[in-house]
């Protein structure tokens, strides 16, 4: 009998890995839902769950917004926060549960300040500390922050960027406030000036943190002690070879089987117009790429794979690297992309090879705001736009992919105008509608009418626009292009309601 219980439970494993390996090889991302923010823009995204409600706090200029995330990838509004001095960006946010109490630590980047929200039953922030720059810290232009949990206390860690390079810890007290623990300024050997991205890993009980120097141009690995010190183990520089971490990014992380690994994407200085932003100016372009590091036994980082940008791949201006899901033997890695505007699916399987799955161009930049958060058995990513026209957070889900070919995508849109609109407004409007054929290389075609229909079921809505795509990828890019923002901005005045639907069909 436990001969058969075994075999049994043995083919339920091997069944769901072969059930999981057919999913990453064939995932898709499938947009849901898209809120408008009240802060400017989207710079940061992260999210969490708490008594099994899921919220999403998206931090921008200003103030960072409270969402609440459904099963069905809905999103929310319930609630926005004033950043202190109303400054920001919200750069680095990070929510975690310290003795029983569940916090929001954010990075207030113009303010030169952390900032700790209580997150209450019902997703709202109540602000409850505040620690400001000083000459000890690297807290000006903070922009990164990773909790870490030791045995008898918790810690977070902060990095800077531009004039106040360096990492600091600060003791994490039940109550939210920190103290200062120690700081450690960026020199010719540490890759501290920059740190965009930050990663722990636990090894035989010892602790590890590994970062990312974006302007040091290479990647660091600490070991963290049981006090909240830490000490440099070891460094590993770029080159204009083999190496991609000119601008080091986003850092990440995975255990595969006895494996650990982390992952590191970059955004090169030559995306940079910013006149004396980049301090090393000799750099040398020599492709995109996303590099994985073997961690040994000894926590020090070893050059292990890198997965180089092509023609089929999104991977210019990697700024935030997502672990969408795992199991023993692989991973799904999420990549966001400013210069490509695209969000790249990857695979990492045990021997820490990456290979990529699909794509979606999402139709705007992403800058740091991208977070994957699971609800049950589903994975969602949400997204947001540091673009100031914009004002959208965004939500997708993960699925296997759909087989289209052959397909087209209609785009219904019918509008029903103000009764104070008059003909000349209206004229305007529908002309604006049109000319976005020219804006938009993605859009196929637009065709347009006036209700002609005598059935009395068209509810006052008079003029339909008919837009069609060739593919998924080209509506998320006219959905958010700064033409149809623009058009919707314009026209809206006018409008007294508008009704949507997009359906596919064969093409002819």
């Amino acid at each position: 009998m436990n001969l058969i219980k075994k075999i049994f439970l043995l083919s339920l494993l091997v069944l769901s890995q072969m059930s999981f390996s057919q999913v990453t090889d064939n995932a898709m991302i499938y947009r849901k839902d898209f809120k408008s923010i009240s802060g400017k823009n989207t710079v940061s995204v992260t999210s969490y769950e708490k008594d099994g409600s899921h919220y999403v706090f998206a931090g921008g200029v200003g103030n960072i917004d409270v969402f609440s995330l459904d099963e069905d990838g809905i999103l929310t509004p319930i609630s926005n926060h004033e950043l202190y001095m109303k400054k920001g960006p919200a750069r680095g946010m990070v929510a975690d549960n310290i003795n029983g109490t569940d916090f929001l630590f954010v990075a207030n980047k113009h303010g030169n300040v952390i900032e700790t929200f209580k997150i209450l039953n019902n997703g709202f922030l109540e602000r409850v500390a505040l620690v400001e720059d000083t000459d000890k810290t690297f807290l000006g232009t903070a922009i990164t922050l990773q909790v870490v949990h030791m045995k008898k206390a918790s810690y977070l860690f902060i990095g800077g960027l531009e004039e106040t390079p360096g990492l600091s810890s600060f003791k994490i007290h039940n109550d939210g406030k920190l103290t200062h623990v120690q700081s450690m300024k960026d020199d010719e050997t540490i890759h501290t000036d920059g740190i965009i991205g930050m990663y722990v890993h636990n090894i035989k009980g010892k602790t590890y943190l590994y970062t990312g120097g974006f302007q040091d141009n290479g990647v660091s690995s600490f070991r963290v002690y049981n006090d909240g010190t830490f000490k440099n183990i070891n460094n590993i520089s770029d080159n204009d070879t083999d190496r991609f971490l000119t601008g080091t990014y986003p850092v990440t992380g995975v255990t595969l089987e006895d494996n650990k690994y982390v992952i590191v994407g970059h955004r090169h200085h030559k995306y940079y117009k910013r006149a004396g932003f980049i301090k090393k100016t000799d750099f040398v372009y020599h492709g995109d790429g996303i590099s994985v590091f073997k961690v040994n036994e000894k926590g020090a980082l070893i050059p292990h794979f890198v997965l180089k940008d092509d023609e089929t791949t999104k991977l210019q201006g990697q700024t935030r690297i997502e672990i969408v899901s795992t199991n023993n033997n692989e991973a799904i890695l999420a990549v966001g992309t400013r210069d490509d505007a695209s969000i790249q699916l990857l695979k990492l399987n045990k021997e820490g090879i990456l290979t990529p799955i699909n794509y979606l161009e999402t139709g705007f930049s992403i800058y740091y705001g991208l977070k994957s958060h699971k609800i049950e058995d589903t994975n969602f990513l949400i997204a947001g736009s540091f673009r100031f026209d914009l004002g959208k957070i965004v939500s997708y889900k993960i699925a296997p992919k759909i087989n289209r070919d052959g397909k087209i995508l209609r785009h219904i849109v019918n509008l029903k105008y103000k009764e104070t609109a008059n003909k000349a407004q209206v004229d305007t409007a529908v002309k604006a509608f049109l000319d976005l054929k020219n804006e938009i290389p993605e859009i196929a075609n637009i065709e347009w009418g006036i209700n002609d229909s005598t059935e009395g079921a068209s509810k006052g809505f008079t003029h339909t626009f008919t837009i069609t795509f060739n593919n998924e990828q080209d509506r998320e890019i006219y959905l958010f292009h700064k033409a149809h923002l623009e058009l919707v901005n314009t026209v809206g005045p006018i409008i007294g309601d508008v009704f949507v639907m997009d359906y596919w069909t064969k093409h002819n």
